[in-house]
């Protein structure tokens, strides 16, 4: 845990001082380090009963305001944080936080959603104890006949068509429920897997556990929001209110960046001295790597003290943290330190490395670790193409996409075949895409808005914007649901045809009819366009809806609301007092903003000169 800390420090000079105190008997011995990257304290304070942390240079290195105690997390916004550092990121255009990305190396996203909080974060293991091994089985799976029923009923008659199946003699086993309701939450039908949740407990068809009430609070979050969530926990029975249903609320917290919220029901799962797991710090984990990242060292530190020992997935939180700030060398570190606990790298972490040293323009680096995937030959050749092809068409690679396609073109899966459209489509060969996207229509009668949206972003990276909408309309036409990345691959498709307004009416329209809470990056897109043009009134709009869909205003929804001020050339009346009401307060960038939009302001003098 020690090398682990001190991999997730930032390599220049930072010169924290740790304080801690401990007891030995009855003398209280004061322990004082000072220290610079070298870490964050020794095993002495492994014993301490509080620690805080002081950065020695407040002026260069203002506190991140995070306090650990005996109890848990607490961030204090203050005045001084007013000068954080410029090349933390704000929170607006990297929050990845994407568990399934993490954990899933075939995973095929948009272009940049990969770095973007979409809500669509691997949903949580919540079901009854039998679900590690349907999870198993949902590789390897066939619909079960209740999934179809649930799958084909209208949205809001889920028990309509579950009373019709029972009465058609059907049973239903734990087993068979596990595995739809894992179905449900994978395709984000959770209207339908909140619907049929209540079903199972009015109707008294499923004893429910923790587990059972958990995946409730997780539904109720995504359907109702998290105030219900929260309000919902008090009407558990007290003997399922435990870890396993605070922690769902508190992944939602997460999820939603509420970085207030997440720390109460994380202090408040210590403050009631349930057993804690190492899910619940991997959640802060991935908060602070996407809204403060030097607040992970806190994290690791409160883990060695309570004496819990990191998960594989841990580790990767911390080499994609690191990444994410282009810090090779200390994800580097990160990844020594997992090797020295005896943790092989998987596929997915060498995906990991992969994605960051192609970010960075490592080429050599990037390869190397490409022939190490290719080289583990897990499931056989073929179904590493589905992670490799993306790469090398990222790499510019063209010999090496045709190399793994010929591998699978015989008899290719739809994820290959997937795969391979994004490559080409990176290397601009919009033929090759259009013929393997053409098989896929034909041998594949059913597919989802994932499958369209991947093609459609070929046409838009290519600016070939009408086919593009002919895409659009050919999934309207198949009857497809659309998903979260679908209606975002929409918006950036109209919005790169200069249709701004297009794609802004159909978001309304896909909240109204879905009821889907829309991606943080759909919302960046379209206000990024009116502040580019100078549009306060529609910038100001989308900065209140992205409020109104929990998404937490941070810097960097600030800077784009301001630039649109300085773009219209009109003074911003009131907006550092908006800031300091979301704890919001400016480094040098957003600073140099708001003296722009101050510059606007009349005075006694203008006012004669007109």
């Amino acid at each position: 845990m020690w090398a682990l800390r001190r991999a997730s420090t930032p390599l220049r000079n930072q010169g924290y001082r740790v304080r801690t105190s401990y007891v030995f008997g009855k003398l209280e011995v004061p322990y004082f380090w000072e220290g610079n990257v070298a870490g964050f304290g020794t095993t002495a304070g492994l014993y301490d009963k509080f620690i805080s942390f002081e950065r020695n240079n407040p002026a260069t290195w203002p506190s991140s305001g995070v306090y650990i105690s005996s109890h848990g997390l607490s961030t204090q916004s203050r005045a001084e944080n007013s000068g954080e550092e410029e090349n933390v990121e704000d929170g607006f255009s990297e929050l990845d936080g994407n568990e399934e990305e993490l954990t899933s190396g075939s995973k095929i996203a948009d272009d940049d959603d990969n770095d973007v909080d979409d809500g669509t974060q691997k949903e949580l293991d919540l079901l009854d104890g039998e679900t590690e091994l349907a999870e198993k089985k949902f590789t390897k799976w066939v619909p079960s006949k209740l999934t179809k029923a649930i799958w084909n009923a209208p949205d809001f008659s889920v028990a309509s068509a579950l009373v019709k199946w029972v009465s058609q003699g059907n049973k239903l086993s734990r087993d068979d429920i596990s595995s739809t309701m894992i179905s449900l939450r994978r395709r984000q039908m959770f209207r339908k897997a909140l619907q049929f949740s209540e079903w199972l407990e009015a109707n008294g068809q499923l004893e429910f556990n923790e587990r059972d009430y958990a995946s409730r609070v997780h539904l109720i979050a995504k359907v109702q929001g998290l105030h219900k969530a929260e309000s919902y926990i008090a009407k558990i029975p007290k003997s399922f209110q435990g870890e396993v249903v605070h922690r769902a609320l508190l992944a939602n917290y997460v999820v939603a960046n509420n970085v207030e919220k997440a720390e109460e029901v994380f202090n408040k799962i210590k403050d009631l001295e349930f057993p804690m797991s190492i899910f619940a710090y991997n959640q802060m984990l991935v908060l602070y790597k996407k809204i403060d990242r030097r607040k992970i060292a806190d994290v690791l530190l409160l883990m060695e003290k309570e004496n819990i020992k990191p998960c594989p997935f841990t580790y990767k939180i911390l080499i994609d943290g690191k990444g994410l700030s282009n810090d090779i060398s200390g994800m580097e570190q990160v990844v020594d330190s997992m090797k020295a606990e005896g943790i092989e790298l998987d596929v997915s972490t060498l995906s990991l490395l992969a994605k960051h040293y192609v970010s960075c323009g490592l080429k050599v680096k990037a390869k190397a670790i490409l022939k190490e995937i290719e080289e583990t030959n897990s499931n056989g050749p073929q179904w590493l193409c589905r992670i490799l092809l993306p790469f090398y068409g990222k790499l510019q690679m063209e010999d090496e996409v045709r190399r793994l396609w010929e591998i699978c073109e015989a008899n290719p899966h739809i994820e290959e075949c997937m795969a391979a459209i994004v490559a080409w489509g990176q290397l601009k060969n919009v033929q090759e895409a259009e013929k393997i996207f053409d098989r896929v229509v034909k041998t594949w009668k059913k597919l989802s808005a994932r499958h369209y949206s991947i093609m459609m972003n070929v046409y838009r990276d290519s600016k070939m914007l009408t086919k593009g909408k002919e895409v659009v309309n050919q999934m309207a036409e198949s009857g497809c649901h659309i998903d979260l990345l679908t209606c975002n691959a929409i918006v950036k498709l109209y919005v790169e045809a200069g249709e701004v307004e297009k794609a802004d009416s159909f978001l309304v329209k896909a909240v109204k009819k879905y009821g889907m809470k829309p991606l943080f990056t759909s919302y960046k897109t379209l206000m990024d366009h009116y502040a580019r043009r100078g549009d306060v009134h529609n910038a100001e709009k989308i900065f209140d809806k992205m409020r109104q869909s929990s998404y937490i205003p941070r810097l960097g929804q600030f800077g784009t609301l301001i630039q649109a001020y300085v773009n219209a050339k009109t003074p911003a009346y009131g907006m550092r007092e908006r800031m300091m009401a979301d704890k919001v307060f400016p480094n040098k960038t957003l600073a140099g903003q708001l003296a722009q939009v101050d510059s606007f302001r009349k005075t006694a003098v203008s006012d004669l000169l007109d």
